[in-house]
């Protein structure tokens, strides 16, 4: 069976700024939107927390590795009043995919949207919850806890990642393609933005509106222009 690392690309000595690396490279990867798999996207996933909570190659602690960056999951666990600040700046985000509204009958300015999801038992990766740390964007935050959430060029020059805002905030970049009228209707890019409340509620997969339809782009055409560049 793959170890964490195999399934990352990276040596088992690795440092934390190479496990990041290589673990956005496999995200990109394994998304389904990019030729991958769901279950590659959640393996890839599942790796990197196990190397952040401490994974051993050798199945045993001899202590050498104690201090090797990696291990955050010591430092997350014994980060004190440090820790606790950083906990608090963290952003509630409750979800939803708009594919499953038609079946359900929903719309998307229903005032009790969230309250009906809620109680519908939907799959997890249809409705539930995630956090996003100070200066993520919310496409990030997904992907980390192991969310495949659709985008395509992560530079705000499609629609493929937008989500619509129902509750709280969020922040706006302003190199996006977005028309006046869809940002005042709450719609929002989440390769670039991310919440500036402390709870937030949005729809996902809103790339399927109308008037977003034409600015999608297929999840190869970005990689295919650097590659012919």
């Amino acid at each position: 069976m793959e170890s964490p690392f195999e399934i990352l690309g990276v040596d088992s000595d690795a440092d934390d700024a190479e496990i990041e690396r290589a673990y956005r490279r496999r995200v990109k990867e394994s998304h389904p939107d990019h030729g991958g798999s769901a279950e590659e996207f959640k393996a890839v996933y599942a790796a990197y927390r196990e190397i952040l909570d401490g994974y051993e190659e050798t199945g045993t602690d001899d202590g050498a590795d104690a201090d090797r960056p990696w291990r955050r999951g010591n430092a997350d666990e014994t980060g004190g009043d440090e820790g606790g600040e950083e906990e608090s700046e963290e952003s509630r985000v409750e979800f939803l995919n708009y594919e499953v509204l038609d079946d359900h009958g929903w719309k998307l300015d229903d005032d009790d949207l969230f309250e009906k999801a809620s109680a519908a038992g939907l799959d997890p990766a249809d409705y539930g919850e995630i956090t996003v740390e100070p200066n993520q964007s919310l496409l990030e935050a997904a992907e980390e806890q192991g969310f495949a959430w659709p985008y395509a060029c992560r530079g705000g020059a499609c629609a493929n990642c937008a989500v619509a805002v129902i509750d709280g905030e969020m922040e706006m970049d302003s190199s996006n393609i977005l028309p006046s009228e869809m940002i005042a209707d709450g719609i929002r890019l989440s390769c670039l933005n991310g919440p500036v409340t402390d709870e937030m509620k949005v729809v996902y997969n809103v790339k399927h509106l109308p008037n977003l339809d034409e600015l999608k782009l297929p999840p190869d055409r970005f990689e295919r222009a650097h590659l012919n560049d």
